[in-house]
Formats: C-alpha cells, structure tokens, sequence
C-alpha cells in the first residue's frame, strides 16, 4: 500500500504530540511521497506547522465545539474534513471523538490502538497490539509499524527551533525550572520553588510555566510565568544548559530539545511517563538516576517524598561543571 494521502489525529496534549512526532518521521520515511496531514488542537499546532515531514495541520478548535451550537460545528467541521479523502488515517488518540474524526475523513482504513477507550475500537479496521506499561513513544510506533512504517531507525522528535523572548536577554549560563503540573500533586509549592531557587545561587535561574497564583523566588531567578508562548518556550528550552521540570507536558517538551534534564516525580512512573530518552535524570523518593539506570520494577513510589533544594542544587552544580570541563 502506498497511500496518497496519510491523516494523523491526534488533537492533544502537548506531551503527547512530542511524543507522536517519531512515528510522524517514520511514515514519512516509509512513504516518502505520501501527503500527511495532522489534526491538532489549536493551541498546539505551533508545535507542527514548520514540520517538512506534513503536508499541512488541520486545526481543531476543540473551545469551540461546547455546548449544543458547538456540537452542531463540530459537525459541520467533520463535513469538511471529509473533502480530504484521505487514503489511510492514524487515530493516535484512542477515544470516540478522535475516532469520529478520524472516520469522517473519508477514508475506508482507519487504524487505531488496541486500548482505545470510550467505543473508538467499533471504528478501526484494525488495532495496534499496546499496553498500558508501555510509553508512549513505544505505543505510537507500535501504530506506525501497523500502517506498514518501517520503525526500526533513529528516534527523532522534530520540533521547531522556537522564537526568542523579545526585551529578555538570557545570561551565559542559566537552568530553566518548570514546577507546575496539572496533574494533582505532581506540581513545587511556593516555598520548594524559593527553596530551590536560593540554593542554586549564583547560577541563573528561569522559572517558567501557567500559574494562577503569584509565587516567590530568590535573586538569582527571574519568572516568565505566563509570559512565553509556546514557541518563546522552546528556544528558551533550547538556550538552557540545564532543565529541571516536573511531569509535565513542559517536561517531555524539554526532553525533546534540552541538552540536560531533571525530571522531577512523586507518585507517577518514569518508566512509563518521565522523558523518553535513556541518558535524562530522573528524580523520585529522594534518588537521582539516569532513566536507563532506573530498575526494571521500581519500587512503590512515596507521594509524600519531596525534594530537598540542597540534593538537587549539587547535583545541578556538578552536571554544570562538568560540562564546563570543572
């Protein structure tokens, strides 16, 4: 099969795009004259746009189907995805409105995963063998190699180069901090980001990050808590000799571009959720591993276990100086 047109959904979120785009490349490689679209949430679609491997983003504005009227919009904008005709369509989400979606492209091969919830499964032709223990980068291959995707090459997350923070000059040598996290529990309260900003002292300190509520940091930091969209996220991302970040979608994000990372988790996996790359720091119950130093079955994790700032500020002094040649 050699499809003229390929469609991706896969609407959100943003650690789960990331962690699509190595599937993306590998249709893309196998079907090198195959046009790939991808529908993606509005609000993500930066993360795609510059992306040689498509065609074109197909823009979901998932805010605007609330409601009844949405729902009729929401109709309406399937109606015109249908004009796509695609030849083969990849349903990475796995839930009914991604697979609505993806069957009213027009295409009589749908493909989907195994563990698609809420009915997806009645619309694929056929599944992707997946696991919950999986990660996800894994899982996403698993549905490329189904489609007929040579996946046994490099893994690459194509991501934009980002766009610099106008009136912001960065220091020489700085880490970015991304303490918060949507999911519960998962996020630095305000004294841990204070804590941890003082005792990385002198180096430069870049909090970042969606915030609803001030929070309070030492002299050697400065915040662009809700000032950097998603692309001024990236290139600051990129510029940073050091992340440090909790699991979040920021965090698969800098584990994409940075050059170093510490991925902070309490009570998640990061077998199974951290960053996918094997040489990324991951710290949990009071320990610093690589990702591929962690045990095959960690041990239950202690939500309780917090970081201590001093722990992580020399263990980021000596990754410092160390790429210093210190």
């Amino acid at each position: 099969m050699n499809p003229k047109t390929i469609l991706i959904v896969k609407p959100s979120s943003l650690g789960d795009i990331v962690h699509t785009l190595p599937a993306l490349r590998f249709v893309k490689q196998s079907f090198p004259t195959s046009n790939v679209y991808w529908v993606a949430n509005t609000e993500w679609s930066p993360l795609l746009e510059d992306n040689s491997d498509l065609e074109g983003v197909i823009r979901f504005p998932r805010r605007s189907f609330r409601g009844l009227r949405g729902a009729i919009r929401f109709w309406q904008w399937c109606q015109e995805l249908g004009k796509l005709r695609a030849d083969l369509v990849l349903d990475f989400q796995g839930l009914f409105r991604s697979a609505l979606i993806a069957r009213s492209a027009g295409s009589r091969v749908v493909l989907g995963l195994a563990d698609a919830r809420e009915g997806a499964r009645f619309f694929y032709q056929k599944v992707a063998p997946v696991t919950s223990s999986q990660h996800a980068v894994l899982r996403y291959l698993a549905l490329a190699s189904l489609a007929g995707a040579d996946v046994s090459g490099e893994i690459e997350f194509r991501l934009p180069q980002g766009r610099p923070i106008p009136n912001f000059e960065l220091p020489n040598q700085f880490v970015v901090l991304h303490p918060f996290s949507r999911g519960t529990g998962k996020s630095l309260g305000e004294a841990e980001i204070y804590e941890l900003t003082a005792a990385m002292a002198p180096i430069p300190v870049i909090i970042v990050g969606k915030a609803d509520a001030p929070i309070s940091f030492a002299r050697n930091a400065a915040s662009l808590v809700n000032l950097t969209d998603l692309e001024q996220l990236i290139w600051l991302l990129r510029k940073a000799a050091f992340v440090i970040s909790v699991d979040s979608g920021p965090m698969h994000l800098a584990a994409a571009v940075s050059r170093e990372i510490l991925s902070i988790h309490f009570w998640s996996d990061p077998r199974k959720v951290g960053p996918f790359r094997p040489d990324a720091w991951i710290w949990q119950n009071h320990k610093i591993l690589r990702k591929d130093e962690l045990p095959e079955k960690s041990p239950t994790a202690n939500p309780s276990a917090r970081p201590r700032s001093e722990q992580i500020a020399l263990f980021i002094r000596e990754r410092l100086g160390e790429a210093m040649g210190q």
